[in-house]
């Protein structure tokens, strides 16, 4: 499919659980209480956070599985995918056992829930655990289906996926009641049919012989020159998007938390927009930096551009429409709190938004560790300003740490993007691309 129509797949694959998300929130939210729904949305996250202990595996499979197929490689694929597979299994066990172990001091200390709420939220995170590996082998399974471009059986699968995030809680409570954990123990039965039906593609590209493969310390090693430097993005951006409820809930207490997690939550569905574009854009700008780089930096422009393009007009009617929208939504008491939090996030989604394509384009060329290095430093500067903005100003001051942060993010990926992606040395190549038999450890 043209590039065009992979981005339309993936802005539908995310579109349509937004919508879904919009009608289903209130509901949500009345139905079993502003703090319970907060804590349901730290549980989102916590999931979605947990997914990264596939260790960059589902992004490294994609940049290689594309590379290796326009190499005239796709002998190779069948083994590289079921290692990976494999490993990204092994590690989601890892972190599903660190979250179990975590659920108890979490729920008593680190969001500090009402008593009343405390043994719920302690069974709903054991439960989240057991969801983490099913998580980490959809991801490397989504991950080869990139590669192919096959977007749309990838976005299928996701808007099903989507849908099922937001509308098995509102059927639960509707069967079980207001119980976090019946709500969770609904979405980890939908992880698990979702691993089969990611397996099902994969399995059809990959040939009826994969069985027959062995995974091998090779291909392992060839994943990992990738993905080990991918972890350290995987671990550290997230959690500078998501870390924020999770300090809001220590510092202010869980009650207030859905005053700032609804107004970002929906914020950041907006990022569907960049997001589908550049989630196409990945696979071919890896296939056409080994193959005509000139392309590949015309595609690049463009992208930023259209982005731009899109996300300033939305940004601006975002933060100004923030209190009116709420109100409509969720009334003006909710407004009142969250509406100053909106506008601020509302220019670090612009920010945000069009750092993707900078930071696509980076981690195509193979620089996995350029991205791992500067989030690094940013998190040196994001946490410190987070705790004193709360400290200091409340909600507001967490939104404007994020927004600051989102921003010299932008700045960052767009120069290393200039320097180290498509300005170099005649003849320099892309040496980081495609691993050989022995690729160089970070």
């Amino acid at each position: 499919m043209s590039l065009r129509s992979n981005a339309l797949w993936n802005l539908a694959g995310a579109g349509l659980p937004l919508l879904v998300g919009a009608a289903l929130f209130p509901y949500l939210v009345r139905s079993i209480g502003v703090e319970a729904f907060g804590v349901l949305t730290l549980i989102w996250a916590l999931i979605g956070y947990f997914s990264l202990f596939d260790l960059g595996v589902g992004r490294a499979l994609t940049q290689q599985v594309a590379q290796k197929r326009v190499a005239g490689r796709s002998a190779e694929v069948p083994a590289l995918v079921k290692t990976g597979l494999l490993f990204a299994g092994a590690t989601g066990v890892l972190g599903g056992i660190v979250l179990a172990l975590a659920a108890e001091p979490l729920a008593a200390r680190g969001l500090k829930v009402s008593p009343s709420l405390h043994a719920d939220v302690v069974q709903a995170l054991l439960i989240a655990a057991a969801a983490v590996p099913l998580t980490t082998v959809t991801v490397g399974l989504r991950g080869v289906l990139e590669a192919y471009e096959d977007f749309r059986a990838v976005n299928i699968l996701r808007m099903v996926l989507g849908v099922a995030t937001f509308g098995l809680p509102a059927l639960s409570v509707m069967l079980f009641g207001p119980s976090l954990s019946w709500i969770v123990a609904a979405l980890m039965l939908a992880r698990l049919v979702f691993v089969v039906a990611h397996w099902v593609p994969v399995r059809r590209y990959l040939g009826r012989g994969v069985g027959g493969v062995r995974a091998g310390r090779r291909e392992l090693r060839q994943l990992l020159s990738f993905g080990a430097w991918m972890t350290v993005s995987n671990v550290i951006s997230p959690l500078m998007v998501t870390a924020d409820r999770f300090v809001i809930s220590g510092v202010l207490g869980a009650a207030v938390v859905a005053y700032y997690t609804v107004p970002s939550e929906v914020l950041l569905r907006v990022l569907i927009l960049p997001g589908a574009l550049t989630g196409a854009l990945f696979p071919r700008l890896a296939s056409l930096m080994a193959t005509d780089m000139a392309a590949a930096a015309q595609v690049y422009r463009r992208s930023l551009l259209l982005v731009a393009a899109v996300l300033v007009p939305i940004a601006g009617a975002l933060a100004f429409g923030a209190h009116g929208g709420l109100s409509l939504w969720l009334g003006e008491a909710f407004a009142d709190r969250a509406a100053p939090v909106a506008s601020l996030l509302a220019l670090g989604l612009l920010f945000n938004g069009i750092a993707f394509v900078p930071f696509a384009a980076v981690q195509a060329a193979g620089l996995a560790r350029v991205t791992a290095q500067l989030h690094v430093a940013e998190a040196f500067i994001y946490f410190p300003l987070l705790v004193f903005g709360l400290h200091e100003f409340g909600l507001p001051g967490a939104a404007f740490a994020w927004t600051t942060r989102v921003g010299i993010d932008l700045v960052l990926l767009l120069v290393v993007a200039r320097r180290s992606v498509f300005i170099r040395p005649p003849g320099a190549g892309l040496r980081h691309n495609l691993p050989t038999s022995e690729p160089e450890r970070p």
